[in-house]
């Protein structure tokens, strides 16, 4: 069955749409790309603030996405390109486009509702599936290949460098132990075997133990962090003088990345600090609009949960 057909519909709630509008001062007649398609929420408000003949670029990996916004957005018919594209490769993907500069880029980063509520994507331990987490079902490496196949030294690098998780060795190590075995290959075996080992006085937390390793893993398999490292300083190049970039973040990992391009692009000088005298010449090539990470509304956080941990940071191009 096609993803598309399954229970759960690829609709899309933009988070922060008023924010995201505001910050890339979008124009009529402007060219902006949503590298993050998903189910093209920010890429119709795009479409609606640059009309009559702005036009959007729409990316995504997924397959179901981009059918699904290709539906969604069939009224603006031509103002719209679509790309099954990782953002990592932006520059390609506008080349292609026919797009040699834009008015202004958006990242919505991180798993959509539709992947995380759909069974058979296997992102979430909420249903007992297949372990998959592939955004992109053209990628060799899926989270069931990375549990079963990779050392218990990697495994405990992803789960503490990713998620962040304290007790990632010995989840690490639970995991080599159980699949000597049998595989492990689904979301529901994975979250019970981190739940054994996971000490007991900890299984009363806020979220559930497995949480942070099914985040981690997640990365893993589709290199979030490595492509918006690439993706994002890529986009910047691409805009316009005066352009905009805006990047929504939903955990501490994508929004220190984001911070910390911002930061370097923004700076006057990349001497190193021992140096009496700035000798290297170097010119920002950002301005940072938001001194300190953007955050949702209540009334938002009340009809979108799931928009609570969502950071917003802006750039515009020098």
């Amino acid at each position: 069955m096609n993803a598309l057909d399954s229970k759960t519909p690829f609709a899309h709630l933009p988070v922060m749409s008023r924010e995201v509008m505001r910050y890339l001062s979008c124009a009529p007649g402007g060219v902006y790309v949503d590298c993050t398609l998903g189910g093209a929420g920010h890429a119709e408000e795009l479409l609606k603030a640059s009309g009559p003949h702005g036009r959007v670029i729409g990316m995504d990996v997924d397959a179901d996405a981009i059918r699904a916004a290709r539906e969604r957005l069939r009224p603006y018919g031509e103002r719209v390109t679509l790309v099954r594209e990782n953002f990592a490769r932006i520059k390609d993907a506008l080349a292609g486009a026919g797009a040699e500069q834009v008015d202004g880029v958006i990242f919505d980063l991180g798993v959509s509702s539709y992947q995380f509520d759909s069974p058979e994507r296997g992102f979430s331990f909420r249903h007992d599936a297949r372990l998959d987490m592939r955004m992109d079902d053209r990628l060799e490496t899926s989270a069931c290949g990375i549990v079963n196949g990779f050392e218990a030294e990697e495994l405990e690098r992803i789960f503490a460098e990713y998620g962040e998780e304290r007790f990632a060795a010995k989840i690490a190590r639970t995991i080599v132990r159980v699949r000597e075995g049998r595989p492990i290959e689904t979301t529901g075996e994975l979250a019970r075997l981190v739940l054994d080992a996971v000490p007991k006085r900890f299984h009363a937390a806020r979220i559930h133990p497995a949480t942070r390793v099914f985040q981690a893993l997640r990365i893993a398999v589709n290199d979030e962090i490595g492509s918006l490292e690439v993706g994002l300083r890529d986009a910047i190049t691409l805009l316009k003088p005066g352009g905009r970039a805006v990047v929504i973040a939903f955990h501490s990992l994508e929004d220190r990345a984001v911070k910390t391009i911002f930061k370097g692009l923004c700076a006057t000088c990349v001497c190193p600090p021992l140096l009496p005298v700035c000798v290297c010449g170097h010119k920002p090539s950002v301005a940072v609009l938001t001194k300190r990470a953007v955050q949702p509304q209540p009334d938002e956080v009340e009809a979108n949960p799931r928009s609570r941990s969502a950071k917003l940071r802006a750039a515009q191009k020098l």
